[in-house]
């Protein structure tokens, strides 16, 4: 029988304990949970009963587990942004490999010691860049790998983070303040940075970039809002950022209407009683305009890669669902898709267009449009048997899309100068 991949996760939030470690049970065959660390202890109880753990492998805090002899094949490391790093490199120095949650820090100097160290010590480090490992994206790689558009000549990408994401992760939640996080552009959209390098198959040489926080503001608070939601705001009926409307009666992420996520990143059972409680005094009941917020709500930025394709990507809060679409323009021809349809529009020119309907390929679209199981399986794989897939994103491979996003965001600071790749990195 082949051995299982052993796990220790760091770090229970919404990716750590509602995300890895239920696909890790899903993969009973092939790999198996066996500790974790947390500083909330309720969260490591949870964990702790839900998946069987010895409460020797249940650690109070990332500096316990990694004090501890090494328990596991690898470590998933899903705490802060600003931690990644200083707990990976223990971790690595520990022995073990690792699956590291995006992004891998904002600062340009700490990804290059982490690469160092991993490449020191021969641990396999791959960072969550989960779009890779999605049938939407690995469709439109496969097109554009068998020539299908010719030679590709420009690509028009959009993310829609949708107004209740914005308002739950980036101006109520932990990634509102970018000293503590991320710049934005980093913490969300490294995704994209990513798959915008893997689809053009270039690095990138130069960037530009504009952006601010233009609306989640104190001087834009309509008349009679209250610094909570719950307990006497006066604008309450008419605002869509409303913490009621969004975590308790929405029918799509309101717990009133079945919703685990976004509720469950601040209560594990998100029942509607515990969620108003933690509602009426906690930072996910604040009002959106005085969150003291300062990542940007929208951003544009311009690629021109290293092989010539020339690339603009468009991050908005302001749409109403969470969404990416792209097209690919090339020589022979374009592709059009849009992730949330789960549709690719594949037109040859001087052809009709061709649909690709991916619903026909796969029916798991769980989880990132099915890219979180596809990427925990392959990273199992590549740690397991050595089988790299061509989407394994390797710690080399996604720091590319860090120093853009970190270029991004220093030219949009410079009130879009263009920054060259070489002189950011």
């Amino acid at each position: 029988m082949t051995k299982k991949m052993t796990i220790a996760i760091l770090g229970l939030g919404s990716r750590g304990l509602q995300v890895y470690a239920p696909i890790i049970e899903q993969n009973a065959e092939k790999m198996e949970l066996i500790a974790v660390a947390d500083l909330m202890e309720d969260k490591v109880q949870e964990a702790k009963e839900r998946y069987h753990l010895k409460e020797e492998n249940c650690f109070s805090s990332a500096e316990e587990l990694l004090l501890a002899d090494r328990v596991a094949d690898v470590m998933f490391i899903c705490t802060q942004d600003q931690d990644h790093v200083k707990y990976a490199i223990k971790a690595i120095q520990k022995g073990y490999h690792l699956l590291l949650e995006k992004p891998v820090s904002p600062d340009e100097e700490e990804c290059r010691l982490l690469l160092k160290t991993a490449q020191e010590y021969q641990r396999k480090v791959c960072v969550c860049h989960v779009l890779r490992y999605t049938p939407f994206y690995t469709k439109i790689k496969e097109l554009l790998q068998n020539g299908a558009i010719g030679k590709v000549m420009n690509i028009q990408a959009r993310e829609d983070v949708g107004f209740f994401h914005q308002a739950h992760s980036f101006v109520r939640g932990n990634w509102k303040d970018s000293k503590e996080s991320s710049p934005m552009i980093l913490a969300k959209c490294c995704h994209d940075m990513d798959i915008l390098v893997w689809l053009a198959d270039s690095g990138c040489s130069r960037v530009s970039s504009f952006g601010e926080l233009s609306w989640f503001k104190e001087e834009n608070a309509p008349k009679g809002a209250g610094n909570y939601c719950l307990g006497g705001c006066a604008a309450k009926e008419n605002c869509p950022y409303d913490a009621e409307k969004i975590y308790i009666t929405d029918k799509e992420t309101g717990v009133r209407h079945g919703a685990g996520w976004p509720a469950n990143t601040f209560v594990i059972h998100p029942e509607e009683e515990a969620v108003r409680e933690a509602l009426k005094e906690g930072p996910y009941g604040r009002c959106v305009y005085r969150c003291n917020n300062d990542v940007v709500d929208h951003q544009v930025v311009n690629l021109q890669m290293e092989n010539g394709i020339t690339v603009t990507f468009s991050m908005c809060a302001f749409s109403a669902t969470c969404n990416r679409t792209i097209k690919i323009m090339g020589t022979m021809g374009q592709i059009e898709g849009d992730m949330g349809k789960n549709m690719i529009y594949y037109t040859p020119f001087g052809k009709e267009t061709e649909e690709i309907d991916l619903t026909k390929l796969t029916d798991d679209f769980s989880g990132h449009g099915g890219g979180d199981i596809r990427m925990v399986q392959q990273f199992c794989d590549y740690i397991m048997q050595g089988k790299k897939s061509p989407s394994i994103t390797d710690l080399a491979i996604s720091l590319e899309s860090h120093y853009i996003a970190l270029a991004a965001e220093k030219s949009r600071l410079d009130h879009g100068r263009v920054i060259l790749l070489k002189e950011s990195v």
